[in-house]
């Protein structure tokens, strides 16, 4: 599984993940749990990762929507 995107964001998280799976990349969405350790305030980012296979087109499908990319 490789990293493709991180952020505090809620809102960019929850649109990476509905493309990606419009796509058919499965994703699998890191450090959603961190929230209830930090308090809720956002301070921790979340992350998407991806299959290696999937990485290639995952990346260029959160570009082609001007989406951060963890390179």
């Amino acid at each position: 599984m490789l990293e493709i995107l991180r952020s505090n964001d809620p809102t960019v998280i929850a649109f990476a993940s509905a493309l990606l799976s419009g796509e058919d990349i499965e994703v699998f969405e890191m450090d959603v749990h961190m929230s209830a350790l930090e308090g809720s305030i956002g301070i921790l980012p979340r992350r998407l990762l991806v299959r290696r296979a999937d990485a290639f087109a995952a990346r260029a499908a959160l570009r082609d929507n001007d989406l951060p990319v963890s390179e």
